[in-house]
């Protein structure tokens, strides 16, 4: 998927095209947790559709629970919904960084190998 050490760097629109496609993956990872956790929620613990997606952002980001998690099911869930989430959140990162980290350790193996 990316060029290897002895390979010219990327052009910059494909570049371009790559971080796209990294930043829509990382969307779609988003979106799919945040309906399991609004879906989760609203079968758990009744919440409204509304009320069941701002708990589950809300967890998402570590800001924490909006409202009180009555149900023994409901605290199961929302531990669960909270380390994967944390899981999901860092594998974002990791999609999102990784092109741009890629690129620069690329352009500067490149520039050591010229002085040499």
């Amino acid at each position: 998927m990316y060029e290897h050490i002895k390979q010219p760097v990327l052009p910059l629109h494909k570049f371009y095209r790559r971080m796209l496609r990294s930043i829509a993956v990382s969307i779609l990872l988003l979106i799919a947790m945040i309906a399991i956790g609004t879906i989760g929620f609203h079968a758990v613990e009744k919440y409204s559709v509304l009320d069941s997606a701002l708990n589950s952002i809300m967890i998402m980001t570590g800001v924490g629970t909006v409202g009180a998690i009555n149900t023994t099911a409901g605290k199961v869930f929302t531990g669960i919904y909270s380390i994967l989430s944390t899981l999901v959140f860092f594998t974002v990162l990791a999609i999102i960084f990784t092109p741009l980290l890629h690129r620069l350790l690329h352009k500067l193996h490149l520039d050591v190998d010229r002085k040499e």
